[in-house]
C-alpha cells in the first residue's frame, strides 16, 4: 500500500509541476470540490424526505428482493453498485465508473458510493441511456398510482380501527332511536291516490295551513333549503294563495318561500312522471305556469334556488356567524379526494355519471357518511332529470340511511335530514315530512329554524293547533324572531282573533328575517287592518307587497298568476271571447232559475252555507254543480237542464281553477272586500232573483247591479265587496271560465284551484 500510494504521490507532483500552482489556488480548488460535496448532501438529505413523504418506493418489495442478502455485487460491502443490481437497474456501471473515476481523489469508499446515488437521482439513467429495460422501468413506475394507493391503505387501517369500536357516539343514538322507527313507520303508510303531474321545480314551495277541504293532488316542496346549484331544467312555479274567492269557502294557504322559473309557453307536463300523495290527506297544488314573468315590480317575487349541497341554516343565535359546515368526519377526510372526484361530475350535470361513481364509493366504504350523502344527491339530480317519482323515493330512502350511519358530522345529519323532509314534502308525504322533523328538532333541540320549520309541517297537514304550540314555544325562547311571529299571527287570525293578529304580523314583516317577506303575510295583514277600520293603513301593506313584487297591483292581489294576461276588472261579452255562452245564459235564463228554486224550496239542504269568514253579517248559501273543472253528479240530479246546458261549453267545465254553481244571499248581508286566487279565470254572474233595490257588487273603484236575465262579467282577482240590503233574498248562478288569453296548451298544464 505504501509503494501505491508513493506512487500515486509522484504522479500527482508530475501532474502538478506544468503550470506551477500556488498554495491559495489549491485551497480555493479544494473549497470548491468542497462546496459541491455539501450541495450534493443537502440534495441527498431533501431527495431521501421526498422519497420517504410521496411513498416514492415500495419498500416491502424492495426488502423482499434483498432476501437477507444486501451485498449483490460481491465486493464485500453494501454501496450504489448493490442498490442498482437489487432493483433491477443494470447499464449504468459505465456511466457511474466514469464518475466514480472523476471523484475518486477526492473521497472515501462511503462517500463514493452515496455520489453515486445522488448521481442516479439527478441524472436518472433513462435520461442518459433512452430505451430498453431501464426506460421501460422508469414508466412503469411513473404510472403507478402511488397517492392512491397510499389512500387506501390509510382506509383500510382506518376501517380496522373503526369495526374495533364498540360504543355509538350519543348523538347517534339519538338519531336510531324511536323516532326513526316511527318515521319509517309513518312511511309505510302511504298509498299513492290519483296520479298527477311530477313537480318540476325542486326549490319552490308553498304551505297550505288548512288543507282539510282541499280537493287538488299536488304539492311542492318546503323551504329551508341547502342547496347552491343551478337547476338544469325551469317551470314558472306560483305560489298557493288564501282561498279568497267571492261566495266561495276560503282556505288559508301560504308558502314560505316562492320561487318562480320560466319555461316555454305551450309546454306540457308529461302524464308519466307523477307523485304519490298520502291517501289521508287532502292535497293541495302547485302551479307550473307557462307564460313570460311580468317585470318584478308588478309579479310575483322570483327566487331561484339551486341544487341542494350546502350548509344547514343558521339558527337565531348564531345568525351572522356563517361557519363552514363540517360534512366529513375523519374517514371520510382520508377519501376525500375520491369523493370530491364523484361530486365534481355531479356539478358538471353528468348525474348519472356521478350516481354510478357514487354508488362504487358506497360499495366500497359502506360506513362513509359522506359518500351515501354523495349518493342521495346524485339519486335526487336524476330524479329531476328524468321526473321520476321511484328515483326520488329512493333519494328520501338514502338521505335517511346517512343519519342514521355511525360516526356522521353533526352538520351533516342536519344537511341530510332537513334536505329528506323538503324531498317528502314534494312527494306529499306531509306526515313522514312531520317525522323527520321532529326527528331533527329532537337532536338539535336549541335550533330555532328547526322548530320553525316544524311549524309549517304542522300547518301543512292542516294541524293549526299543533303550530301554534311550536311557535308559542319558539316566541318564549326567542320573542323577537320574525318568522315566528308572522307564522303566529296567521293562526291567530284564521281563529277570527282579527286584532290579534295585527301586531304579530306587522312586526314578523317589519324584521325582514328570511321567510317572512311573504305575499301571504302582506295579504293578511291588509286584510286584518281593513276588518279593523283601518282602511288606509291597510293600503299601506297592500302597497308595500305590490312594490315587493308579491301583488299585480294594488287592487288585484291574487297569487296564482300567469303574467302576461290582460287585466281589468270588468269585462263585456265580447271582450271575452264567450259570446255564445253569454248568450245561452241570457236566453235560459228562467229554465235555470226555476230548477235552483226546486232544490232552494225544497230545503235539502243542498245550499250550503259560506263558512270561511267572508262575510260581516248575514247568511249566504251555495249549491256547486262543478268544482275545479270536475262534475258533481249529485248536484246535477237535482238540475239536469240547467247541467245539459252547461255541458255544451267546454270553456266552463273544464276550467279547474274555478266552480260553476248557485249563490242565494239573504237581507242584511255584506261580504268583506277580499280577491280571488288567480288571474286565470274570469267570473259570470247570471240574475235570476234579484230584488229592485239594494244588491250591489263593488269591484275596485266601480259598483254595479245585478238584473235578472243579464251576465256581468268580471275578474274576481281584483278586489270586490258584496252589500245585500234589500228586503228579500238574491239568487244568482255563477260561471267561471278560462280567461281567453290563455292558450289551450296552458289550460292543461295549470294545476286545480
Amino acid at each position: 500500500m505504501g509503494h501505491k500510494k508513493t506512487a500515486r504521490s509522484h504522479s500527482k507532483k508530475e501532474t502538478q509541476a506544468v503550470p506551477p500552482v500556488t498554495k491559495g489556488s489549491k485551497k480555493a480548488e479544494r473549497n470548491s470540490v468542497f462546496s459541491w460535496i455539501i450541495v450534493l448532501a443537502l440534495l441527498g438529505v431533501w431527495m431521501s424526505v421526498a422519497v420517504v413523504w410521496f411513498d416514492l418506493v415500495e419498500y416491502s418489495s424492495v426488502v423482499g428482493t434483498l432476501g437477507g442478502v444486501y451485498d449483490a455485487d460481491g465486493d464485500g460491502d453494501f454501496d450504489a453498485e448493490d442498490a442498482k443490481v437489487i432493483l433491477g437497474l443494470p447499464g449504468c456501471h459505465s456511466m457511474h465508473k466514469t464518475s466514480d473515476d472523476a471523484l475518486a481523489d477526492e473521497g472515501s469508499d462511503w462517500l463514493k458510493s452515496s455520489l453515486a446515488l445522488l448521481f442516479d437521482a439527478l441524472f436518472p439513467c433513462e435520461a442518459r441511456q433512452v430505451g430498453g429495460h431501464v426506460a421501460e422501468e422508469a414508466k412503469r413506475v411513473a404510472d403507478t398510482p402511488v397517492r392512491k394507493k397510499k389512500s387506501a391503505r390509510k382506509a383500510e387501517n382506518y376501517k380496522e380501527q373503526q369495526s374495533k369500536k364498540k360504543d355509538v357516539p350519543l348523538d347517534q343514538k339519538a338519531v336510531k332511536g324511536s323516532t326513526a322507527d316511527t318515521f319509517r313507520d309513518t312511511e309505510s303508510e302511504v298509498r299513492p291516490e290519483e296520479p298527477v303531474p311530477f313537480n318540476e321545480d325542486r326549490t319552490s314551495s308553498f304551505h297550505p295551513f288548512d288543507v282539510s277541504l282541499t280537493d287538488s293532488k299536488e304539492h311542492i316542496d318546503s323551504t329551508g333549503e341547502l342547496v347552491v346549484e343551478a337547476l338544469p331544467e325551469k317551470t314558472l312555479e306560483l305560489s298557493a294563495t288564501e282561498r279568497y274567492q267571492d261566495e266561495e269557502p276560503y282556505h288559508a294557504h301560504m308558502e314560505e318561500k316562492k320561487s318562480k322559473t320560466k319555461d316555454t309557453p305551450g309546454s306540457k307536463v308529461l302524464p308519466d312522471m307523477t307523485f304519490e300523495p298520502e291517501s289521508t290527506l287532502p292535497l293541495t297544488e302547485t302551479l307550473h305556469e307557462t307564460s313570460e314573468p311580468k317585470a318584478p315590480s308588478k309579479a310575483i317575487t322570483e327566487s331561484q334556488e339551486s341544487g341542494h349541497e350546502s350548509a344547514p341554516e343558521v339558527t337565531a343565535e348564531t345568525k351572522g356567524k356563517k361557519k363552514k359546515p363540517k360534512l366529513f368526519n375523519k374517514f371520510d377526510k382520508i377519501i376525500k379526494s375520491e369523493i370530491s372526484a364523484a361530486d365534481k361530475l355531479r356539478k358538471k350535470g353528468k348525474v348519472e355519471e356521478a350516481l354510478h361513481a357514487f354508488e362504487a364509493l358506497v360499495q366500497k366504504y359502506p360506513q362513509s357518511p359522506r359518500c351515501r350523502y354523495g349518493k342521495a344527491q346524485a339519486e335526487d339530480d336524476v330524479a329531476e332529470k328524468l321526473r321520476s317519482n321511484e328515483m326520488l323515493l329512493k333519494a328520501v330512502t338514502t338521505y335517511r340511511e346517512v343519519a342514521e350511519l355511525p360516526d356522521t358530522p353533526a352538520d351533516l345529519i342536519k344537511a341530510t335530514l332537513k334536505r329528506c323532509a323538503d324531498r317528502q314534502q314534494f312527494l306529499g308525504r306531509m306526515r313522514g315530512s312531520l317525522a323527520t322533523l321532529e326527528k331533527l328538532v329532537h337532536i338539535f333541540p336549541d335550533d330555532i329554524t328547526l322548530k320553525n320549520d316544524l311549524g309549517v309541517a304542522h300547518l301543512l297537514i292542516g294541524d293549526n293547533k299543533g303550530a301554534k304550540g311550536i311557535y308559542e314555544e319558539v316566541l318564549t325562547v326567542a320573542p323577537n324572531d320574525g318568522f315566528a311571529k308572522v307564522h303566529y299571527g296567521f293562526i291567530l287570525k284564521s281563529e277570527n282573533k282579527i286584532a290579534e293578529s295585527i301586531p304579530y304580523l306587522r312586526e314578523g314583516l317589519e324584521s325582514g328575517e328570511p321567510g317572512t317577506d311573504d305575499g301571504r303575510f302582506y295579504f293578511h295583514l291588509g286584510d286584518a287592518l281593513q276588518r279593523t277600520g283601518d282602511v288606509s293603513q291597510a293600503y299601506k301593506w297592500y302597497e308595500a307587497g305590490y312594490q315587493h313584487g308579491h301583488f299585480a297591483s294594488v287592487w288585484q292581489r291574487s297569487l296564482y298568476n300567469v303574467a302576461g294576461l290582460r287585466a281589468q276588472p270588468w269585462w263585456s261579452a265580447k271582450e271575452t271571447g264567450y259570446t255564445d255562452l253569454v248568450r245561452m245564459l241570457e236566453q235560459n235564463w228562467k229554465i235555470i232559475r226555476d230548477e235552483a228554486l226546486l232544490v232552494l224550496d225544497a230545503g235539502s239542504g243542498q245550499f250550503l252555507p259560506e263558512d270561511e269568514n267572508l262575510r260581516e253579517t248575514g247568511d249566504w248559501g251555495q249549491f256547486t254543480l262543478w268544482q275545479q273543472g270536475r262534475k258533481v253528479p249529485s248536484s246535477c240530479q237535482s238540475v239536469p237542464k240547467t247541467c245539459a246546458f252547461m255541458e255544451r261549453y267546454p270553456e266552463t267545465t273544464t276550467c279547474k281553477r274555478g266552480q260553476i254553481k248557485f249563490s242565494v244571499m239573504q237581507p242584511g248581508t255584506h261580504v268583506w272586500p277580499h280577491t280571488g286566487p288567480t288571474n286565470c279565470r274570469l267570473r259570470m254572474h247570471l240574475g235570476l232573483v234579484i230584488p229592485p233595490r239594494g244588491c250591489q257588487i263593488r269591484c275596485t273603484n266601480q259598483t254595479r247591479n245585478w238584473e235578472e236575465g243579464k251576465v256581468l262579467i268580471f275578474d274576481d282577482s281584483f278586489e270586490h265587496e258584496v252589500w245585500q240590503e234589500a228586503d228579500s233574498y238574491r239568487l244568482i248562478f255563477i260561471v267561471d271560465v278560462w280567461h281567453p288569453e290563455l292558450s289551450q296548451s296552458q289550460r292543461h298544464a295549470l294545476s286545480p284551484i
